[in-house]
């Protein structure tokens, strides 16, 4: 049960950081990210999951690069709102 719970954090972690990724680049490219939209995301995708293998292990060795977490997102419009207005307190 360990390993389990260590391989569902890892993969929702791997997908945050995805989908940080993906706004920095939209963000660059000039679109508008508005914050409610991103409220409503999850990290938890399961779809590109394959349960019994088909993966490489040969990249295991690739360091990889620098994390930047800065988001460059204006998230003040959603604190005077609450979880339950943004939508964060539904399941996705």
């Amino acid at each position: 049960m360990k390993f389990n719970a260590l391989l569902t954090n890892d993969v929702i972690f791997h997908n945050a950081l995805d989908i940080a990724e993906i706004i920095c680049q939209f963000l660059e490219e000039g679109w508008e990210i508005d914050p409610e939209d991103l409220a409503h995301l999850s990290p938890y995708l399961t779809g590109h999951i394959k349960r019994f293998g088909e993966y490489s292990t040969h990249e295991l060795g690739i360091q990889p690069e620098a994390y930047d977490p800065k988001l460059d997102v204006d998230f003040t419009q959603l604190r005077g709102q609450g979880l339950t207005a943004a939508g964060l307190g539904q399941a996705a």
